[in-house]
């Protein structure tokens, strides 16, 4: 049973030591419960409840803590795949939820497992899923600051590797800060969360970057194909070089390798694979 999570990248926010011993001692925290949850469950069952964490702590950008976009409104987006199954839910742009990732796992259940904006704020209505801000006074100061320049990248994600072998990613985002309303970004697609029986990835970084690579599903179909994940990883993030794509990814294989990289030093990431390891 392995498990390897992201918090998006330590330039989102103030950089400051602080914040990073804090953001530290959270992914610790919540990898260890992550790891402690996928004993007794699936990874599907897994992968949501370690992103509803993350989503639960505004030290992340992805559920309380997301960014404000240009008209003053908070967006979420977020996405589920079940590798066994094959299928793929999300929610792209929902507002006034407080576990996007949640949503998604719901919309499992459905024919039409992908909705944006309204459609995607009327069905949780629907389904139970109360009104919730959230807004902190750290990204309101942020945005009325306008600091785009050191707060744009940031998401969240886990992918995990339960005791039957199956694989599982979710991903969760509040976008890049000050975007023009109505933006979809890669967290909500099969480009930034994907996974199949060989292996998941989730992604974090600039979202546009990250869909000009198909970065996830590129990742795993080369798994898939053959390569070990390492190299499939490379060969992908090399990729991008040709137009200074800025991406992180988390990764497992079902041959249970577990893996992170990033173009640009660096995305923050906790895993445990019977001992725990945190970004430094």
């Amino acid at each position: 049973m392995k498990l390897i999570i992201h918090g998006g990248f330590f330039s989102e926010s103030e950089t400051n030591q602080e914040v990073k011993k804090t953001k530290q001692d959270a992914l610790r925290e919540i990898v260890q419960l992550g790891h402690k949850h996928l004993e007794n469950h699936t990874a599907a069952q897994t992968v949501v409840y370690t992103v509803r964490l993350l989503e639960d702590c505004d030290l992340f950008n992805a559920g309380t803590g997301s960014q404000i976009q240009s008209d003053g409104k908070i967006r979420l987006s977020a996405s589920l795949m079940d590798g066994k199954t094959q299928k793929f839910s999300g929610v792209i742009n929902i507002e006034n939820i407080k576990n996007p990732i949640c949503l998604a796992e719901k919309l499992m259940e459905y024919d039409d497992r992908v909705l944006s904006g309204k459609g995607a704020s009327d069905f949780a209505a629907e389904h139970g899923f109360k009104y919730y801000n959230p807004e902190t006074p750290q990204r309101r100061k942020e945005y009325e600051k306008k600091l785009s320049d050191s707060i744009r990248l940031g998401t969240v994600g886990c992918v995990a590797l339960d005791m039957y072998g199956d694989i599982a990613v979710a991903t969760s985002t509040g976008g890049k800060g000050f975007e023009i309303p109505g933006r979809v970004s890669d967290s909500a697609t099969t480009a930034g969360n994907y996974a199949n029986a060989l292996a998941g990835v989730s992604c974090t970084g600039v979202g546009e970057d990250i869909v000009s690579g198909s970065v996830a599903v590129k990742i795993v179909t080369r798994v898939t194909d053959g390569m070990p994940l390492y190299v499939a990883t490379a060969k992908t993030l090399d990729e991008m070089k040709a137009y200074d794509g800025f991406a992180g990814i988390i990764g497992i294989s079902k041959a249970g390798d577990i893996y992170h990289a990033d173009t640009h030093p660096y995305m923050v990431w906790a895993l445990h694979d019977g001992e725990i390891e945190v970004f430094e």
